[in-house]
């Protein structure tokens, strides 16, 4: 069964765009490449200037937690940690029901 994981950082004032530029110099390669990836949206939370969220659809649990685990997103979290206000938050559900999915 599917797994969704959003995971949302709140970086320190003005810095999503660094945080987005690291994101893009780390992560975009790895999820393509990444077979479990069903889906990945990457966001700007529209009324906090300093709030970005990834949604991200894997083909199961299993899948999801993987990624989590992988060299590429560890290097990523030790890149941008200087940028943010805090540690991710990072939530993992189970698809239930999904349009076009």
């Amino acid at each position: 069964m599917a797994a969704a994981v959003l995971v949302t950082h709140r970086t320190r004032p003005g810095k999503r765009d660094q945080v987005r530029d690291t994101w893009q110099a780390h992560m975009p390669a790895a999820v393509s490449a990444n077979p479990g990836h069903l889906a990945y949206f990457y966001t700007f939370d529209s009324a906090d200037a300093d709030v970005i969220r990834a949604f991200q659809v894997y083909s199961d649990k299993e899948a999801a937690q993987a990624f989590l685990n992988t060299d590429s997103y560890r290097d990523y979290v030790a890149a941008v940690e200087p940028l943010l206000a805090g540690p991710p938050e990072v939530a993992i559900s189970q698809v239930v029901w999904a349009k076009g999915a």
